[in-house]
């Protein structure tokens, strides 16, 4: 018997890979945050390279990530999107850095994970609503072809879908992350990674972010700036949101 939110069965070569990732992942229940890129603690620092998901020693690079109780354990965060390459359902190759020049939104995410399906009905939206600003999501599919083609057309994701069905580890990696569902990474247009967030995406601190990548990309904030803002709003939303869950009646 399948255990509720437990990835399916897998077989074959690709299918031992995703399983051995799978069994290592958790669906990030709500209020799962990790904001991860302000006041780093002494394990987690910006990387310079491109792409580097093993532990490296401390950088004085600025405003690197910061890591939220809870979240997963960290190694290095890079400073721009990695240069990962992934095969796409349209049949080709992408590299995650096409977009670069756009507003980006990268969402890991499963079929199996609850909050991962929650978060598609914002995702198609923001896309639609901030369509004028170039805001491209842009999703990494931890799970297999099939299932990943049948959720897409059934739930009409306009959005670009990249598969992780072999990479999918070393994708998650490159991002600094340890294996857990859902994660966003937002980038600006220069594919600096202004933040990413932990558990499931909500408009409000969807909304919150993207104004301060705007802020940025029309110089009325610095990166720095911008992301120490992201951070303490962020915790001001975690803060209401845990006061009214207190106040709520039981």
């Amino acid at each position: 018997m399948n255990t509720p939110g437990a990835p399916p069965p897998a077989s074959g070569r690709a299918g031992r890979r995703l399983l051995g990732l799978a069994g290592l992942l958790a669906c990030a229940g709500g209020g799962f945050l990790a904001y991860r890129l302000v006041n780093p603690p002494t394990s987690l620092h910006l990387m310079p390279a491109a792409r580097a998901p093993a532990p490296a020693a401390a950088s004085a690079a600025p405003a690197a990530p910061a890591q939220a109780q809870n979240a997963a354990p960290a190694h290095a965060v890079p400073e721009v999107l990695p240069d990962l390459v992934l095969p796409g359902l349209d049949g080709r190759s992408h590299r995650l850095r096409e977009w670069q020049g756009r507003t980006v939104l990268v969402n890991f995410w499963a079929t199996w994970c609850d909050p991962c399906r929650r978060e598609i009905p914002l995702l198609k939206r923001l896309r639609l609503e901030h369509a004028k600003e170039r805001l491209e999501i842009v999703g990494i599919a931890i799970d297999f072809r099939d299932a990943v083609q049948k959720y897409v057309g059934a739930n009409r994701m306009d959005y670009p879908v990249l598969l992780g069905e072999d990479g999918g580890y070393e994708s998650v990696a490159a991002f600094g992350m340890e294996p857990v569902l859902p994660f966003s990474v937002f980038a600006d247009a220069q594919g600096r990674i202004v933040t990413l967030k932990v558990g499931e995406l909500h408009r409000d601190e969807a909304e919150l972010i993207l104004d301060r990548i705007r802020d940025v990309g029309e110089g009325r904030l610095d990166l720095p700036g911008a992301r120490e803002r992201i951070a303490a709003g962020l915790q001001g939303l975690a803060t209401a949101q845990a006061s009214a869950t207190d106040a709520a009646p039981h």
